[in-house]
């Protein structure tokens, strides 16, 4: 993707003619343009640059992907409801009903505000998704937007730096990669690397950098035998060296464990050719004067990937023993190879049938976007789950089996026959009692293949799935379905109950003679306690499985009085036993005003420490609870909330502490914390560290001890300040 520090309205008109030629299609762009400097004006990006210089970048990036004119035109005017007085009826009024639902799902990503960062990010990251499964034009708006931002990343806050890197990392980049615009995904990976590893990213530059001169030698060399060998047979070619990008290097370097030196295709050509036959003519001439490497041979030609990427790729030895990585394609390939659905669907002035047939032939060419439209149609509401089951079972999908009729199905390593039924439809899944692959029969427990063609057989019979099944399958999708199949019958059957006992009771009452008003929620709720149950519905459903006798139930109900709700003075009452005793210090240091003789402990949850606001909670037998007032597990508690205060002049002890610390993976990185810890004069009660699967990050859970909330505030900033640590969080539990 050409990046240009600056580009003016003039040049983004200039691309776009290039394939626009509708004197009304240019006028569109025209007016978007003007009406977006015009709402801009006066406002500047951290920079300082006026901030239509975004809105024009974005619009030059969606000309070189040869996106349409209404999407161009988007692309300029997609800020202008969210930062300018605009409405969303003025874009529809001045540009058109489909503009003005472009810029409106552009804007609606990122409108909601959530107390925890991770629910927020998540529901953000899900709207992203549902816009894009609706319409694809809205995901190529928002990559325009987040690579000319990771463009100019370097004026906003460190902090932000990282954060804004990470989401591009984990969010954009994949669907980038999963859309095929390598361009995009290759750049906006590099920015992210460099901003979230910095030492790292420069080592890479400065190995590469090293060996360019002596690399581009041999490139070129082996450049003019090729050429030399497909002049000679009449092939017509284009033939260059091509560069891998930085963060690919990286991701080598750490997920196979290889040093910069072993990895094979930083050596790289690439030739373009007319015609598939001509792809494999070309290979075979390569072949028979260069030997190839075992097993690094790939047919994508034949075999494309989920994201349509199609060429051959063969790794060779070179005469004086240089490793060579060979790609051959067509100039067709070579297009959707960097720019991905972008290419495919690009802008066709005398194409006819609108947006809906291009997402119907996007759903049938890129095979995975239409299990990506079925989550996204069907999934929970439940962001954090939504984003899981997205992640593993479209992002991280590396299995690619076919149907019958020969459509792909991407899954994640492992998945079984189980996990490729849920994914056609959730009542196949529920319905299957076997499989075939590749004509054979199996167990439904049997790990797919790449290539594996699978066939399911259902039964209108069946009872529905086993619970070893959630054993069994590898996708989180697949999984949230069985789960809610058993917690649908597990309600149904609980209903069934509730009502079961109800009519037990009400028959019972009847029997007797007694008064049905004996029966009101309220009295019920009196007896439950004493019953040793939490609430009437489980008292019912105990009642309907003669886990306890009517009898007792009818001798409570007639017994016991309605009487008025304990305030939380007579819990303290049922405490204090004698208010004269002379006031003793707690050993946890906390004090309760009025009472000094009950049991006081701090809560393991959330573990306060002297200087966090705190409140008690009264416990049925083990005194009072100490909890941080913005501890979850009280936060909706009424009744039984106290006020508890610290002691004052405590004497000086340590409280222990639970702490994340989410970080990028580096050697001596452990070291470097436990150092912090200790110069920060806290004690290191435990510390735990892993590398998480993607190989690049690492988690370090620890408990460690400190005096009072300011030494943990010291101590936190500090663990912040290391490098490689993306986020320090206190635990709660």
């Amino acid at each position: 993707m050409v990046n240009k520090k600056s580009v003016v309205f003039e040049e983004v008109l200039e691309e776009a003619k290039k394939y626009i030629h509708k004197p009304e299609n240019i006028d569109l762009i025209t007016r978007a343009y003007l009406f977006a400097k015009e709402q801009h004006e006066g406002q500047f990006r951290k920079s300082g640059e006026p901030y239509i210089i975004h809105a024009v970048q974005v619009g030059y990036t969606l000309a070189l992907l040869r996106t349409g004119p209404k999407t161009v035109a988007a692309g300029f005017l997609h800020d202008t409801v969210e930062d300018c007085d605009v409405e969303t009826e003025d874009i529809a009024r001045l540009f058109g009903e489909e503009v003005a639902s472009l810029v409106e799902s552009v804007t609606k990503i990122g409108a909601l505000k959530f107390k925890d960062e991770k629910e927020y990010l998540a529901s953000n990251h899900r709207k992203i998704f549902i816009a894009m499964a609706k319409d694809v034009r809205v995901i190529l708006i928002k990559l325009a937007d987040r690579l000319h931002n990771m463009r100019t990343l370097q004026y906003m806050s460190e902090a932000k730096q990282k954060k804004i890197a990470s989401e591009t990392l984990e969010v954009y980049a994949p669907i980038a990669h999963r859309l095929g615009i390598s361009e995009i995904k290759n750049e906006l990976e590099d920015l992210s690397f460099k901003y979230l590893n910095r030492e790292k990213y420069f080592e890479i530059a400065k190995l590469v950098e090293k060996r360019e001169s002596e690399r581009d030698a041999q490139v070129q060399h082996m450049i003019r035998e090729i050429s030399d060998m497909l002049d000679e047979h009449h092939i017509p070619y284009r033939i260059f060296g091509r560069s891998k990008h930085l963060y690919s290097i990286y991701k080598k370097m750490i997920t196979k464990n290889k040093r910069f030196e072993e990895i094979l295709d930083l050596l790289a050509i690439r030739v373009i050719t007319d015609t598939e036959v001509s792809c494999y003519e070309v290979l075979g001439y390569i072949h028979a004067k260069y030997r190839p490497i075992p097993g690094r041979f790939k047919d994508y030609i034949a075999m494309p990937k989920v994201n349509m990427y199609q060429s051959l790729h063969t790794t060779i030895v070179a005469g004086d023993g240089d490793i060579f990585e060979v790609q051959i394609r067509t100039e067709k390939m070579d297009e959707i190879a960097e720019r991905g659905v972008a290419a495919h669907w690009r802008y066709k002035e005398t194409q006819y049938g609108g947006q809906e047939l291009e997402q119907k032939e996007i759903e049938e060419q890129l095979h995975w976007f239409k299990d990506f439209s079925m989550m996204s149609d069907e999934e929970s509401d439940d962001p954090l789950e939504y984003m899981n089951v997205l992640q593993r079972d479209i992002f991280e999908a590396n299995v690619y089996v076919l149907t019958p009729k020969g459509r792909v199905i991407a899954l994640p390593n492992g998945a079984t026959p189980i996990d490729f039924a849920y994914r056609i439809h959730t009542e196949v899944g529920h319905h299957t009692v076997g499989a075939t692959i590749n004509g054979a029969i199996v167990p439904l427990n049997t790990p797919l293949k790449t290539g594996d063609v699978v066939s399911i057989r259902t039964s209108n019979q069946s009872n529905g799935p086993s619970e070893d099944w959630l054993k069994i399958v590898k996708s989180p999708h697949a999984r949230n379905k069985i789960r809610s199949f058993f917690q649908k019958q597990e309600s149904e059957k609980r209903s069934g109950l509730i009502h079961k006992g109800e009519d037990m009771l009400e028959e019972e009452v009847r029997r007797r003679g007694l008064e049905e008003n004996l029966l009101n929620h309220k009295r019920l709720e009196q007896i439950v306690g004493s019953l040793s149950f939490s609430n009437v519905p489980d008292l019912m459903v105990a009642i309907a499985n003669k886990q306890v006798s009517l009898q007792a139930v009818i001798e409570r109900l007639t017994k016991h009085k309605i009487s008025a709700p304990i305030d939380n003075e007579d819990l303290l009452k049922m405490f204090n036993r004698s208010e004269n005793k002379p006031r003793k210090k707690s050993s946890c240091g906390i004090h309760v005003p009025g009472i000094d003789t009950m049991m006081v402990q701090l809560a393991a949850c959330c573990s306060p420490v002297p200087g966090d606001a705190i409140v008690g909670y009264i416990t049925k037998g083990q005194g009072v609870k100490v909890h941080r007032k913005d501890c979850p597990n009280i936060v909706n508690e009424k009744q039984r909330l106290i006020s508890v205060e610290w002691e004052e002049g405590l004497e000086e002890k340590s409280y222990d502490v639970d702490l994340i610390i989410h970080s990028n993976d580096r050697s001596y990185l452990l070291s470097d914390i436990v150092t912090v810890v200790s110069q920060c004069k806290a004690q290191m009660n435990h510390v735990d560290s892993k590398v998480n699967d993607d190989r690049i990050t690492a988690t370090t859970k620890m408990t460690v001890g400190v005096r009072d909330a300011e030494h943990l505030r010291t101590l936190i900033a500090n663990l912040r300040k290391i490098n490689s640590v993306n986020d320090v969080e206190r635990v709660i539990h």
